[in-house]
């Protein structure tokens, strides 16, 4: 910038040459000792990288602020450019102020505006006025040009001024050069050399005009042209010096390269070059250790290591698509490995059955404990590793087979002989099946928890499989129960030996700087597994045993591994399902087992043998048979309900023929019953007493020799008598019988109640055959029913009466809550019993009625007194209660009498209303005073009536 004049007005230089130019300086030294010569001249210049590489120099910089801040290509200015790279924090922090410039203010420009102010002004007044001279001058200059210019070119036609103008264009030629003005008949004449002449001159001052303007145009705009001439000779001097600046950053490059980058990259290259010879001679020792993967395969096939071989196969697998893959001379291999995984499953299937055959077969006298703990276990790790989870299905068949030769085995022993056995004999046969059944299902479940024990530690290692990945891929430094550090959150798998596999580390890990030590690291890959494997695989049979102890150790219980090929392992619900199935396994055991077992009674069934027995006999078989059930349902928490429902069978047969026996003997013992009072033996007695104590069974036999007791007149019930007859004593003897039933057997409970509500109903209807609808007389033969026998079967009745409440809740507690509506049964038979009681006693009130109905009906009241009538009422009177009282309570003859009182008196209040007798003081009235003092005096004098009051007032008629 230089000064333009005095008054203080600055102006633009004009004159390019005197611009300054920054002088371009070169790439700073990089290495300034070790050059010489020219070189070293050169490269002395600009900072040093070596001692100001921790200093921030221009050079460092990266971004060119303002192209960034304007780049056209973003549609509007980002307003997070520099928080996103820099942090929120940027945008915040506030730039503090530079001490070494001062705060310019608007006041620092007071003094210079008050001073140019005046002089503005003028100048601005003097340009409103008047323009410059030179201006007008250039501008008039330039506009008479223009408009000369114009009016010359508006004479050249519009045709040459259009953009498609071409003269190969026939009308364009047509239209330029007229022919029809040279087409004379008469050849070329003077006219038309004229006209040719004159055509050509127009031409050529068409083109002079259009030449002019273009010249006057250049003119016009000569100092543009001349100013991009001198800037093209400035860019040429500015791209000489680039190129010579580019030949020395060249050369100063050349000279890094040669003496800072030729080393450094030989030994990077070198060590490239031993990192792939490290790697090729890793891969040959993979491929060596693959190639004798097969021999190693069979050699633990030999000694049945079939979980080592399938983890091996696993392994070379894995190795083979992941670090082998297209190995041509491996093409093969992938094939023949899946060909010997599908052999070794049918091996495993084939020695599960095997060893599943030989463990149920064997002798049940053998110890409890699982036959060859250690094979099975490896089995069925193997069976499970390759998802063959229908191993169970095996066990299930050869259960079934070993269940049909047990029961096979007893009856090839006794089948001859089963029928003509004794029940006693039988029944130990018996008893010896349940024992050999239940000694086979602890075998069976012993053997079950074994397998399931397998299941759920693959399962348990299934789980912490998955926490170990999670860990990995999460960070996570721990697990639950057992702090991991980094290294073990990387590990995934193990191989059978218990090695690491696992792809934590990469290879420049593995190879770049890494030592011989280092290479037996703790955590290694597939390769270094398989190199081990190899090892062993080459070793004598003691190394194969020794690798064996070690899978047994990683895979087996106690040291469960996690597979090297999760895929193959089953997930966790197919783990619960086969876990769930070995517990219906164990269910299929018991089930069969009744199933055999009831195969052995229904062949004692067949001739009818069990219908046979005695109720103590078969009491025996309920029992075993209940205490077999009620140990396998121990054993295996099942209910099975085939043995039960064939017992159930036999015992509906046996409660039918016990009730029939029964029905039968009560039947005769009624037939046969002449119904007197019979004497009460002790033993009875002794049977309500127990009864009365809360004892509904029979009691034991007492033996020989204990001293006779004299029998009772009556039985002694809760402190009344009872006068009964000799059925209803072996009657309750019968219904304890059938309650002794249900306690030995719970099961025929329902059944047993129906027929001894049957029973019952069967002596009631009996006897009131027998007794009120004197069957007696036909059957027993007996001359009449005395008021006695009705009273001995009013009795009788009452009796039964009060045991049916015991009896109800002696059910009731034998009864599931859902039966309960069979005990009203038991509800009608006590109607019906009652009922029974109240028709005797009106039969008795019935014979009384007759006697007096025919009596009185002779009576006259005349002389002597008391009369004939009355004394043979009173008679009659005595003697009834002569049959009665020995037999009924005092309550009950007392409310007899008091009926058949009522009946006297009706009758004889309808004699004296037809003699015409009143209560007037008469005579006749004072006769029949005196028949009536009689009578109340004789029945009063009864025992147990002193106190009854007659109310003989009643047989007089009240007067209206």
């Amino acid at each position: 910038m230089t000064s333009g004049g005095s008054e203080g007005i600055f102006r633009k230089d004009k004159d390019p040459s005197s611009r300054h130019y920054r002088p371009v300086h070169s790439l700073p030294d990089v290495c300034p000792k070790e050059p010489t010569g020219e070189a070293a001249l050169v490269l002395c210049e600009g900072p040093s990288v070596v001692a100001d590489q921790h200093r921030w120099t221009v050079y460092n910089s990266k971004v060119n602020l303002p192209a960034a801040l304007n780049d056209p290509r973003l549609a509007k200015r980002e307003s997070d450019f520099f928080t996103k790279t820099w942090g929120l924090d940027f945008a915040e922090t506030e730039v503090m102020p530079s001490f070494y410039l001062p705060n310019i203010t608007k006041e620092h420009f007071g003094p210079y505006l008050q001073e140019t102010a005046q002089r503005e002004k003028i100048h601005e007044r003097c340009k409103s006025i008047c323009s410059n001279k030179d201006e007008l001058d250039a501008v008039s200059s330039i506009t008479n040009n223009h408009d000369k210019s114009r009016t010359e070119l508006e004479q050249v036609p519009k045709i040459f001024m259009k953009p498609d103008f071409a003269l190969d264009d026939p009308t364009t030629f047509n239209a330029v050069l007229p022919w029809s003005h040279f087409n004379s008949a008469g050849g070329k004449s003077s006219r038309d050399m004229a006209s040719s002449r004159l055509l050509q001159e127009k031409l050529s001052h068409y083109l002079d005009v259009v030449e002019v303007s273009i010249a006057r145009q250049i003119s016009l705009r000569s100092e543009a042209f001349f100013h991009a001439m001198s800037s093209q000779h400035e860019l040429q001097d500015r791209l000489t010096e680039t190129a010579r600046a580019v030949a020395v950053l060249r050369g100063r490059a050349a000279a890094i390269e040669r003496i800072m980058c030729e080393g450094p990259l030989r030994a990077l290259r070198q060590a490239l070059t031993r990192s792939n010879c490290a790697r090729l001679h890793n891969k040959l020792k993979l491929m060596a250790a693959v190639h004798q993967s097969q021999p190693t395969v069979q050699l633990l096939l030999s000694t049945s290591e079939f979980v080592g071989a399938l983890e091996l196969i696993a392994t070379t697998k894995e190795v083979l698509q992941l670090e082998l893959q297209g190995i041509h001379s491996f093409r093969h291999l992938g094939s023949q490995l899946c060909e010997m995984e599908k052999l070794i499953d049918k091996m495993m299937v084939g020695d599960f059955s095997m060893y599943s055959r030989s463990d149920l077969n064997r002798s049940l006298e053998d110890d409890g404990q699982v036959m060859e703990k250690d094979r099975l276990e490896s089995l069925v790790f193997g069976l499970l590793r390759q998802r063959k989870l229908d191993f169970l299905d095996i066990y299930s068949d050869e259960m079934i087979l070993a269940a049909k030769s047990i029961v096979t085995q007893v009856k090839d022993q006794t089948q001859n002989q089963m029928r003509l056995m004794t029940f006693p004999q039988w029944f130990e046969l018996l008893k010896s099946v349940f024992e050999n059944f239940i000694l086979f299902l602890k075998r069976i479940k012993v053997t079950l928890s074994v397998v399931r024990n397998v299941v759920l530690e693959v399962l348990d290692s299934n789980q912490k499989s998955r926490l170990l990945e999670r860990a990995a891929a999460g960070g996570l430094t721990e697990a639950p129960g057992t702090p991991l550090n980094q290294e073990e959150a990387e590990l995934a798998y193990l191989t059978h030996e218990g090695l690491f596999i696992s792809d934590a580390l990469n290879d420049a890990q593995l190879h770049l700087g890494a030592s011989t030590g280092q290479e037996q690291s703790s955590t290694v890959g597939p390769r270094q597994a398989l190199s081990r494997m190899d090892g062993c695989g080459s070793d004598s049979a003691s190394g194969t045993t020794e690798s064996s102890s070690s899978r047994e150790h990683a895979f087996l219980p106690g040291g469960a591994a996690i597979s090297s090929n999760e895929d193959m392992m089953p997930s966790d619900l197919e783990l619960g399902r086969v876990a769930n199935n070995i517990q219906e396994l164990l269910y299929t055991a018991s089930d069969v087992s009744h199933d055999r077992c009831v195969k052995v009674l229904m062949a004692r069934a067949k001739d009818g043998s069990l219908e046979r027995l005695s109720s103590a006999e078969f009491v025996f078989l309920s029992q075993a048979v209940e205490g077999f059930v009620r140990d396998t349902e121990k054993l295996c928490c099942r209910r099975s309900v085939s043995l039960r429902g064939a017992l159930q069978s036999q015992a509906n047969r046996f409660v039918h023929r016990f009730h029939e026996e029964r029905k039968t003997k009560l039947s005769l013992l009624l037939d046969n019953e002449r119904w007197k009072q019979a004497e009460v033996p002790a033993e009875f007695q002794d049977l309500v007493n127990s009864i009365a104590d809360g004892r509904i069974t029979l009691p034991e036999r007492k033996p020989q020799g204990t001293e006779e007791r004299k029998p009772s007149d009556y039985l002694h019930i809760d402190g009344q008598k009872y006068a009964v007859v000799g059925t209803v004593l072996l009657l309750i003897r019968i219904f304890l019988e059938y309650c002794q039933c249900v306690n030995d057997i719970p099961s025929i409970s329902t059944d047993m109640l129906t027929r001894l509500s049957d029973l019952l109903k069967h002596f009631n209807s009996r006897s009131c055959q027998l007794v009120l609808g004197a069957g007696a007389l036909q059957v027993v033969g007996l001359k009449t029913i005395t008021t006695k026998n009705l009273a001995l079967a009013s009795r009788c009745l009452q009796l039964v009466v009060h045991y049916i409440p015991v009896i109800r809740a002696h059910f009731e507690t034998k009864l599931a809550p859902k039966q309960y509506s069979v005990l009203r049964h038991f509800d009608h038979i006590t109607k019906d019993y009652n009922d029974h009681i109240a028709e005797i006693s009106a039969k008795l009130m019935a014979i009384m009625d007759s006697l007096f109905e025919k009596v009185l009906s002779k009576y006259e009241v005349k002389a002597p007194v008391p009369s004939a009538c009355f004394r043979n009422v009173c008679k009659q009177m005595a003697k009834m209660h002569e049959a009665l009282y020995e037999l009924l309570p005092e309550e009950q003859a007392q409310m007899l009498f008091l009926r058949i009182n009522a009946s006297f008196k009706m009758h004889l209040k309808r004699q004296l209303a037809r003699l015409g007798v009143h209560h007037d003081g008469g005579p006749q009235h004072g006769l029949v005073t005196v028949d009536v003092a009689f009578y109340t005096e004789n029945v009063q004098s009864l025992r147990a009536l002193e106190k009854l009051d007659l109310n003989m007032a009643e047989i007089w008629e009240q007067k209206r």
